[in-house]
Order: structure tokens, then sequence, then C-alpha cells
């Protein structure tokens, strides 16, 4: 997992300047061992999910911020670290017990949480920047460009609500009526869109010193600004064509029981 977004408090303040010095990670203390961190980050998509988490500084930082100029890799389970798991709008269904319609991914699903450090130790062998804050900014932009063009995946599930809107569509006997065609061409034009920037991207990608290749920044800033704006507009012609009963549909455990399910 890779965590950059710090909690940052005030936005017109510095990592060093906020009044609590803990809304951006940073370095508390070091041994001969290695070095302690604390703060937070915010949004993490996935940690759950994953082994290894690398902590990454989240904005441009200045000289008065050294402490914070921090890269490191801890394992996700790691002794300090706590997650406070987030709410998602379907919570309540997947609880009940639904095992097809409800659940979706029962075990590898999306997720978000937050992580809150509390002196966690990282061995000097696993930490990538330690004071270095004349490279934050660079590394920000350049994860920031790998990462707003892997927005592309958006499109999978963007295929998938276009699928499903095309089979109630079907289900409602309307899929040849214009104006229910004239949707379905839409979101499929604004789907293929988001997918066509994340490619031009990667398609029109430089070879580093390194050897590592770095997507067209540009075409990749396109790429997230798309899925800010376009997913949206999908969605909302998807409730268009399915109507009331996307919403106020019955949960799974109301289609299995005895008495409701029948009915």
């Amino acid at each position: 997992g890779g965590a950059m977004t710090d909690p940052k408090g005030d936005r017109s303040k510095g990592p060093s300047e906020q009044d609590d010095p803990d809304l951006f990670t940073r370095i508390v203390d070091s041994d001969e061992k290695g070095v302690y961190v604390s703060g937070a980050k915010a949004h993490q998509t996935g940690c759950i999910n994953s082994h290894w988490i690398i902590l990454m500084p989240t904005i441009r930082l200045t000289q008065n911020d050294k402490e914070y100029a921090i890269v490191g890799a801890i394992p996700a389970d790691v002794k300090g670290l706590t997650y406070i798991y987030g709410r998602q709008s379907c919570d309540t269904r997947v609880m009940e017990g639904g095992g097809d319609i409800d659940l979706g991914n029962a075990k590898f699903g999306g997720q978000e949480a937050m992580m809150i450090l509390d002196r966690v130790f990282i061995p000097w062998d696993k930490l990538f920047m330690n004071g270095e804050f004349e490279f934050a900014s660079m590394l920000v932009e350049r994860f920031t460009c790998y990462h707003r063009r892997s927005y592309v995946c958006k499109t999978g599930p963007g295929d998938v609500l276009i699928g499903a809107a095309a089979t109630i569509a079907d289900y409602n006997g309307v899929p040849n009526v214009s104006h229910i065609k004239d949707k379905i061409i839409e979101m499929t034009h604004l789907n293929e869109t988001i997918f066509a920037a994340g490619i031009a991207s990667s398609h029109q990608g430089h070879k580093m010193k390194s050897g590592v290749y770095l997507n067209d920044d540009m075409l990749a800033q396109v790429c997230k600004h798309n899925v800010t704006r376009f997913p949206y507009e999908i969605s909302r012609l998807a409730q268009d064509i399915a109507g009331g009963l996307m919403v106020t549909l019955p949960s799974e455990k109301d289609f299995r029981h005895p008495e409701a399910g029948p009915m």
C-alpha cells in the first residue's frame, strides 16, 4: 500500500506550522536500529489487504519540515499501527448475511481506512528518505503521475454498470427506445474516454535514466480529471434508466426470507 495522504489540518500551513504536529507523519525518535514515526494516513484504499505499507510525504516540504521528509516500508501488522475502518453506503446490507447479491467480494473487496501511527518502528534498511526534504515534491509528482494514470481501473466498474443498465432496459422491455439507447451510448462514450486517457498516458511514456518508464504526466492528470467527473454522470444515467427500484430494492435477506421472499 502506498500511504501518501496525511490528514493535513490547516491547509494554509505546512507540517511544521500546524498546532498538532501529528497531522503529518513524522520521525519522533531514532536509535542505532532505526527510527520511530507517528502521525496518520487517511483514505488508504486497500491497506487492509496489503502485506507492506510504504509511507511517503504528501506535499512539498521545506527546511523546517525535515522530520516529515520520510519514506519507509512497514509491515501492515507492525506494532503501533491502528486501522480505523471506513464506512460505505451499503455496509448494513453486507452485514445482514447476503451471500450473492449484496455481499460482493467478501474477503478482498474495496475498502478504505485511516491508519494511525504511534511510534511505529522502521529499521534503517527499510528507510529510503530521511530528511531529504528537497526531493519530497518530485516524489509526490512522480507517484501521482503513476497513480492518476491507474485510475483507468474505474472503467471496469463502469463496464459492469453499463451492462447492468442495458440488462435493466431489457427487463423493462425498452431496449430499443431511442432515449434509452442514447443514454447507454453516452455512458459508453464517457467510460471509454476515461480509458483512452489512461492508455494514452502509458503509450506516451518515456524512459528515465534509471531505466524505469514514466508515463505522460499531462495525460495522467486528464485521466484523473475525467474520473472526478464522468463516473457520476454514468451513474446518473444508470439511475435514470433503472428508476427508483435501484434504490428501494429489497435486500438479499428479504428475498431469502421464508415468508417475504416468495411474495
